[in-house]
């Protein structure tokens, strides 16, 4: 069973989530991507909590359940600073594991605040990746304004998007990622997140970050193969800046690993989970 949550930001919008598993458990916080929300990670927070680990998930700002911003305000330190809200109100370290939009919210906050994160898992996404990528992300998001008339336009703008990933068995599920305005459903996203396209600033940043982080901090990265942000060029360069990483890339899995490769992705992240627990002093 999951309990709702809310976190309320600094600038006083509301985030939503949810919360399961024993409420001692060493706790994992889990960071979905934009365009996202919190139920991308619902088989994954199914799993980890049955294994014994509580398991945070909420929508971002301007994402699912949680408010928009009024200013437009989705900088990538805005979103940092709202998982930093999170965690100190949690008031007790975390493992964060942050997929491309939330591995960047991760990243720079694990660098701030290193004390209240156990381990950092960056799910394909590094400081240096590539940016055409990131750009079909872009236009997918900008893509289909006016919504769409049914259920089953969104799901073929999806598999237009991700050909290569089996369609699901019942398209319901993605109502979750919908809601309908005027008599027609629109993606759940703030269009004002898309924003500018990601800058060279923001690479540098995020190295500067990644050096940053305290030698003993345990870092995971989980990179798709077929990955376009991620790609063989990106993957080296992370390998290059951060010695001390695991990295795992998972076969047959693009840039939305999880929802590719459910099973092995869960895997990857639980043999890891269950290694820093047992090697965590008592």
């Amino acid at each position: 069973m999951s309990a709702p949550m809310m976190f309320r930001t600094k600038d006083g919008l509301e985030l939503r989530g949810e919360l399961a598993g024993p409420g001692s458990a060493p706790l994992v916080v889990l960071l979905h991507g934009g365009g996202q929300t919190r139920h991308a990670w619902a088989a994954l927070a199914t799993r980890l909590s049955a294994d014994g680990f509580a398991v945070l998930r909420y929508d971002a700002r301007g994402h699912g359940d949680s408010d928009w911003s009024p200013e437009g305000d989705y900088q990538m330190v805005t979103f940092a600073r709202d998982l930093l809200g999170v965690l100190t109100e949690l008031a007790r370290p975390a493992t964060l594991i942050g997929a491309s939009l939330g591995g960047v919210s991760a990243l720079l906050a694990a660098a701030e605040a290193p004390q209240r994160v156990r381990a950092l898992v960056l799910v394909d996404i590094v400081p240096r990746f590539a940016r055409g990528g990131v750009e079909r992300i872009r236009q997918f998001m900008q893509a289909h304004p006016d919504g769409f008339a049914t259920l089953e336009e969104a799901a073929a703008a999806v598999r237009a998007y991700n050909p290569h990933r089996p369609p699901p068995r019942d398209p319901q599920g993605l109502l979750r990622s919908l809601r309908e305005r005027d008599g027609r459903l629109h993606w759940h996203w703030d269009p004002a997140i898309i924003g500018a396209p990601p800058s060279v600033v923001l690479s540098t940043r995020l190295s500067e970050c990644l050096a940053a982080l305290p030698a003993s901090m345990p870092l995971l990265l989980v990179s798709g193969a077929e990955s376009d942000v991620v790609d063989p060029e990106a993957l080296e360069e992370f390998r290059r800046q951060a010695p001390q990483a695991e990295t795992i890339v998972v076969d047959r899995a693009g840039h939305m690993v999880a929802g590719d490769r459910n099973d092995a992705f869960g895997d990857a992240i639980t043999a890891f989970l269950k290694r820093q627990t047992a090697a965590a002093p008592p």
